[in-house]
């Protein structure tokens, strides 16, 4: 019989651990999480550069006169180069935001335990917040002037009254949405109230009360700026009045001062975003 002779085979040494052949191992958690921002932040970055090149190219070309429409880089060189005399206005402005959004944050939580806890106060108070709000916020800027002065405290209480409503109504139904489960379960303990608000309420209403807060820094510098049209030694609202009335106008510097104020909004909504992730760890990341 004859013997049916077998195909040579090569067997080929592994080139490293797993081969050349072999499929390429999925990427990790830290890959996927730097994959996820840059699809997300590369989008509206590209849209911007694309805008202001367009802005750019328009502006030089059909040559407008920059006391009416200056280009992104006569913008930034000028505020740049003025940046001796923004930097003390950017810090006047960014304390009366601090110290405004640090006033709200304390009169809507106390506002919202109250509201929560005692129905005749929910009653009354509550409408009386939601009807505020019809009032236009930039009409009383002159008679807080006219009551406290051009110093410090009326543009600290303007930037808390443009702030204090979203974070008091937000922390309002955040209270109100605590599991039952869990505060029956506590009362069964004879948990006290504030034991219940500490431990239950509180940290249900977390979410809503970190929505409500960034939906407020995001008016918190417009505040502080009109409270500074109406009257301030110093401040962006000041710089951008000066500008605005120099000889000749200042275009540029003023849009520059427009470009700053958006920028430090921007960062001061990541920094709640900052604080968000650090005050609910176990909240899960969208």
């Amino acid at each position: 019989m004859t013997s049916l002779a077998q195909p040579d085979r090569q067997v080929r040494a592994p080139d490293g651990p797993a081969g050349p052949g072999a499929a390429a191992a999925p990427p990790g958690p830290g890959a996927r999480r730097i994959r996820r921002r840059i699809r997300r932040t590369v989008p509206p970055i590209a849209l911007l550069a694309a805008l202001l090149v367009l802005w750019q190219v328009i502006v030089s070309a059909r040559h407008i006169s920059p006391l009416v429409l200056p280009g992104p880089t006569l913008i930034i060189r000028s505020t740049w180069d003025d940046r001796a005399n923004i930097w003390p206005a950017i810090g006047v402005t960014t304390e009366e935001v601090v110290l405004g959004m640090a006033l709200a944050i304390v009169v809507a939580v106390v506002t919202a335990v109250a509201i929560d806890s005692f129905r005749t106060v929910r009653g009354s108070l509550y409408p009386l917040i939601v009807a505020s709000q019809t009032v236009p916020i930039i009409a009383l800027a002159p008679l807080v002037l006219i009551w406290w002065g051009f110093g410090l405290t009326p543009k600290v209480a303007l930037v808390a009254l443009f702030s204090f409503f979203p974070i008091s109504v937000g922390l309002v139904q955040g209270l109100a949405s605590a599991d039952p489960d869990a505060t029956d379960l506590l009362r069964t303990m004879r948990a006290g109230r504030l034991q219940l608000l500490f431990r239950v309420r509180f940290p249900s209403a977390l979410p809503q009360f970190f929505t409500g807060l960034k939906i407020s820094v995001t008016y918190a510098y417009s505040a502080a700026i009109v409270a500074e049209f109406v009257g301030a030694p110093q401040g962006l609202g000041v710089y951008m009045t000066t500008a605005a009335h120099a000889a000749p106008y200042r275009t540029d510097l003023v849009l520059g001062a427009v470009v700053v104020i958006a920028i430090l909004t921007i960062a001061m909504f990541l920094l709640v975003g900052l604080i968000e992730r650090l005050a609910m760890p176990w909240r899960p990341r969208r």
